[in-house]
């Protein structure tokens, strides 16, 4: 069986790709492995209508939506091959094979997080990556910022304006003269003392034995996507601040004609929001393609 298109990764971006499929009664398949990026959070932020609903909620409104919808498969599993064909491209499952015309690859991303004892038992819940979706509910509380590398001076001087902040540089980096006056000018305070571990609510232990309380932790760790076929199939892969990201056109088709990529693993940082416009812009993009 053939489908027009199939959608490797039923998130937010992959959810949003395929409902205008859907409405164009295009047939289509949605592959999902179930790892929604922000799972570990109770709450989503500033997505616009649901600013504040538990993403697990917000995602399971929109499956039920989306299967409304008589051309619409859902397949939960994961895909561990994709290949071009003469016809469009043949994914593999373990068991099975699937051909499609167009393939929408909403892989998502793994966060590689700093390797700090009490840091990963406390991620999506007091220790974030995104001022915007997390910053405001910790109510102008002392936040802190550790750093991961240079790209981490952007989260220490954005954070201000949610709190008092304290950079953390625990070996990672070390601000030049001119990064210095831009911290103190946002009124950060500079720490220097290693970090030993993250305990309680979000509390720093230096290696001089401080114990530091926070509101809250944030931390740009790396990512990369969550699976390979990007590459499997050819797609050029981009640098990103915070690593690899599948790169696209303003349509969103990859490098590959027929292959579109969308959400976190096709752009260099993002959110739900951002990953839900996306989605939307790959689904229409790729049913124009199986017109013209």
């Amino acid at each position: 069986m053939q489908y027009d298109v199939i959608i490797i990764g039923g998130s937010y971006a992959g959810m949003a790709a395929a409902l205008p499929l859907a409405r164009a009664r295009r047939k289509i398949m949605v592959i999902d492995a179930g790892q929604r990026r922000n799972r570990f959070a109770e709450s989503s932020y500033g997505f616009l209508g649901r600013d504040g609903h538990a993403p697990g909620a917000i995602a399971e409104e929109a499956k039920q939506q989306l299967l409304a919808y008589p051309t619409v498969t859902w397949n939960e599993g994961r895909v561990f091959n994709a290949i071009k064909t003469d016809s469009g491209f043949r994914i593999e499952t373990p068991g099975q094979f699937y051909d499609t015309k167009r393939l929408v690859l909403s892989l998502g991303v793994e966060d590689i997080l700093p390797d700090l004892p009490g840091l990963k038992e406390r991620w999506g819940k007091a220790v974030y990556h995104c001022p915007y979706c997390h910053g405001y509910e910790l109510n102008q509380g002392h936040i802190g910022v550790l750093a991961v590398g240079p790209n981490s001076i952007h989260q220490a001087l954005m954070l201000p304006d949610w709190g008092k902040t304290t950079f953390f540089l625990n070996d990672a980096f070390a601000p030049d003269e001119e990064q210095s006056a831009q911290l103190n000018a946002r009124g950060v305070t500079v720490e220097t003392a290693p970090v030993t571990e993250i305990t309680g609510h979000a509390d720093i232990r230096l290696a001089d034995g401080r114990i530091i309380p926070l509101a809250g932790l944030f931390t740009a760790p790396a990512t990369r996507p969550a699976s390979p076929l990007a590459e499997q199939l050819g797609c050029a892969i981009e640098d990103g601040p915070l690593g690899p990201y599948i790169g696209v056109d303003g349509m969103k088709e990859t490098t590959v004609p027929g292959v579109f990529a969308c959400g976190d693993a096709a752009r260099g940082a993002g959110n739900v929001s951002l990953a839900i416009g996306d989605g939307a812009m790959a689904g229409v993009a790729a049913h124009r393609s199986l017109i013209f």
